[in-house]
């Protein structure tokens, strides 16, 4: 009971942060940035997780309370919202890649459009994928059924190796890849400004520091999520049993990614501490409040 009261506060924060982030950036003009419609995504994929995926969890954890059909629905979303934060992960790397990278091209190649586009791709990839891969295993739902002691999914090897090539290994090259480039050219940035060359050049090349500080701290969020979903993808290399204690702790920590995200805007972003203080305040039911100054 500790451990299921422990998890549900779990849960409930993790729902309660993330309909903050989500809130603030749909209510606020001045946030919908193309970066944060990129964390708007992740805040939904978030949210879902605490809404959806940890409380059945919890529920099942040492009980046989799961109709088939549930089982079935339960995989469905777990899987889904995986790609789908897999997903935005690497449009995020992307952002910041061009932002970096490019800066004089940034705001023409990366548009508010563009990205609802992507998001919209990520999504509907994430479900396609899904349904894909569970297809087998949807087909088999027997509705007479009324219960399992245990709601497992059992997959193929070459399944099993197609997901962890799409939604572990190629995704996680690509963050890896795109943010070493983004390192390099920062590190060469730096250099730029301590040897304080030619106005010019230095006005032409220079990243705006604001977009260092966006790097660094989604730089940041890429490497919790990487450290949260490596321990779990580790074991499925290592062919270990996914049904032991320590899995069920790997998948948590997993789940717990959703709850640190809105965490780590917290703690970086001032724009997200002063957005929150306006929903609780309720100052944001005055009218005109969309037009706020958060930045």
């Amino acid at each position: 009971m500790v451990i299921k009261t422990l998890l549900s506060c779990i849960s409930l924060l993790t729902v309660v942060l993330n309909l903050l982030v989500i809130i603030s950036i749909s209510h606020f003009r001045q946030l919908q940035t193309p970066t944060n419609l990129i964390l708007l995504c992740l805040a939904v994929s978030d949210l879902l997780v605490g809404l959806v995926v940890m409380p059945p969890e919890i529920i099942m954890w040492q009980s046989c309370t799961y109709l088939d059909v549930s089982c079935a629905l339960f995989y469905l979303f777990s899987f889904t919202l995986t790609s789908a934060s897999f997903g935005s992960m690497v449009l995020i790397s992307v952002d910041r890649y061009v932002a970096i990278c490019y800066p004089l091209r940034y705001s023409s190649l990366i548009t508010p459009r563009r990205v609802q586009i992507c998001v919209s791709l990520c999504w509907f990839c994430s479900v396609t994928y899904s349904l894909m891969l569970l297809k087998d295993h949807l087909s088999q739902i027997d509705l007479m059924n009324s219960c399992y002691q245990e709601c497992v999914l059992l997959m193929n090897y070459i399944l099993a190796a197609v997901d962890l090539l799409v939604t572990f290994l190629s995704p996680v090259t690509v963050i890896i890849v795109l943010y070493m480039r983004v390192f390099m050219v920062a590190v060469s940035q730096a250099r730029v400004m301590r040897s304080k060359i030619s106005a010019l050049r230095s006005n032409t090349v220079t990243v705006k520091r604001s977009e260092m500080r966006a790097a660094r701290t989604l730089g940041v969020i890429l490497l919790v999520f990487v450290l949260c979903i490596l321990p779990l993808y580790c074991t499925s290399i290592a062919g270990q049993d996914t049904t032991s204690v320590n899995s069920s702790v790997q998948i948590w920590l997993f789940y717990c990614n959703s709850t640190f995200n809105p965490l780590i805007y917290a703690f970086f972003y001032p724009w997200f501490r002063k957005s929150v203080k306006i929903i609780v305040s309720l100052q944001i039911l005055q009218p005109g409040s969309c037009e706020a100054k958060i930045m």
